[in-house]
């Protein structure tokens, strides 16, 4: 009998498994990356998928360390298309504020990649890799350096600025608020953002951005 040869020859098997797994949970959350079902798609047998991960969970990792890469690209890109106002501390702010609408947008926009970031399969951040967190401790730190918050206030001001942040991303997105309209929505984004930085920032430049 004559063995069947795997459709794919030539190329990054796990590069392209992760992509196919990525296409996979941007259109239809976590649940729906299956490692034999991502296999099929590439072209291969599933044993072919296993040499490269040892389970489910490996190739989430690896699709949630992409999918966090590609919301800190976006936030890095609004922060890109917002004006200087020319003022360090208040552009410090500024900048604080539109990576938190930039993190909200994406959990909108990218729904099953956000829900695949931050699910409870092992992280694969590496040092100096792109990602949310890396994006809220530089800009925080930014806020230090400029004056617009006090050294003591920065202590431990992540995770309360990032739970508030996630907190409200997925109540528009999946949960109680996900009914809103844009008008409504609009306004929850605001006032949670005026909510996080009136508790980090010197009360003179809270309303900057």
């Amino acid at each position: 009998m004559i063995k069947r040869r795997d459709p794919y020859h030539h190329g990054d098997l796990r590069r392209a498994l992760v992509n196919a797994a990525t296409e996979l949970a941007r259109s239809h959350g976590p649940d729906d990356v299956i490692l034999r079902e991502v296999a099929r798609r590439v072209g291969v047998s599933a044993s072919a998928a296993y040499r490269h991960f040892a389970d489910r969970d490996a190739l989430l990792a690896a699709v949630a360390s992409r999918a966090r890469a590609a919301m800190a690209e976006a936030m890095i890109d609004a922060v890109a298309r917002r004006p200087p106002i020319g003022d360090p501390r208040s552009d410090a702010v500024a900048r604080f504020r539109v990576i938190g609408r930039a993190y909200i947008a994406f959990a909108l926009e990218e729904p099953g990649l956000f829900r695949t970031a931050f699910g409870a399969w092992p992280a694969l951040t590496e040092p100096g890799d792109l990602s949310p967190s890396t994006m809220l401790i530089a800009a925080l730190d930014n806020l230090v350096a400029t004056g617009a918050m006090s050294s003591s206030r920065r202590v431990g001001a992540e995770g309360a600025a990032w739970a508030a942040v996630h907190g409200i991303s997925i109540l528009l997105a999946d949960g109680a608020l996900g009914q809103v309209d844009s008008r409504g929505r609009d306004a929850v984004v605001d006032r949670t953002l005026d909510l996080v930085v009136s508790g980090l920032v010197r009360h003179r430049f809270i309303g900057t951005g």
